[in-house]
């Protein structure tokens, strides 16, 4: 297993604190392999997050956005029933998976079909940050066409 230590990067740089803690998580996030996720460019400017979520119901499972932080966690409860198992290569355990949105990316909507998890993400540029068309030797400028 690789590791990856940032510390002397937290040590000589300045400014730089919020890269290094995404690598950190980064990093963290790749050696957690469970739920396995695929993530999908649908469109320009469309997402989407699959995740293989089998023996999850919807109450089982909480998405919440806080910040530039999607969280998804998924809650098993333990059976009191006592099993015995010849082979068990269902993992039935709780997770929790964390991903961090780009600026201007919005949850659009989730939806549980036949044990994946999709969540759609959209990017939602404002007006005043799309590019803008400047006339040379004038003072007018001109709005880009919207797509």
């Amino acid at each position: 297993m690789r590791t990856l230590d940032l510390t002397p990067l937290y040590r000589s740089a300045i400014g730089f604190d919020r890269f290094a803690q995404l690598m950190d998580e980064a990093n963290r996030n790749e050696q957690q392999g469970f739920p396995p996720y695929n993530i999908e460019l649908m469109e320009e400017n469309q997402y989407r997050i699959t995740m293989a979520v089998a023996g999850f119901a919807e109450a089982d499972i909480d998405i919440e956005v806080e910040g530039d932080t999607l969280r998804i966690e998924g809650r098993v409860e333990r059976s009191e029933q006592k099993r015995q198992f010849l082979h068990q290569g269902i993992a039935e355990r709780s997770f929790k998976r964390r991903f961090r949105l780009a600026d201007h990316v919005k949850v659009h909507s989730a939806d549980l079909t036949n044990g994946l998890l999709s969540i759609d993400l959209i990017r939602e540029i404002p007006e005043t940050l799309k590019p803008r068309k400047i006339q040379i030797g004038g003072a007018q400028v001109l709005q880009a066409k919207a797509s």
